[in-house]
């Protein structure tokens, strides 16, 4: 196995249309293991869009770099209600990459 597959978690604002399916807001990551590069992305914010735009922020990122640099860019690509829960996901993801190394 060449990948491996993180998750991290946050909860989520009251009052977005994310927070009506679930209280928290799930953020996963497919990670080339030798590399950290995030692969894919997933997350569950309400909108298909939404999602993609989320995985096409942070996908090509490693995480054997820090998390300081998806961080930045999921802060200034995303102005949604989420964008606390997202960053909190995305430091839960890499907390939980960083367990395993």
């Amino acid at each position: 196995m060449k990948t491996i597959f993180v998750a991290g978690h946050s909860k989520l604002p009251t009052g977005i249309a994310a927070n009506h399916i679930s209280e928290s807001l799930t953020l996963t990551l497919e990670i080339d293991k030798k590399y950290g590069v995030i692969l894919d992305a997933s997350c569950t914010l309400a909108t298909e869009h939404g999602r993609g735009f989320i995985k096409s922020l942070l996908k090509g990122y490693s995480l054997k770099d820090g998390i300081d640099e998806p961080l930045e860019v999921l802060k200034e690509g995303y102005l949604g209600k989420a964008g606390n829960a997202l960053e909190a996901a995305l430091k839960d993801s890499y907390k939980q990459y960083q367990l395993h190394q």
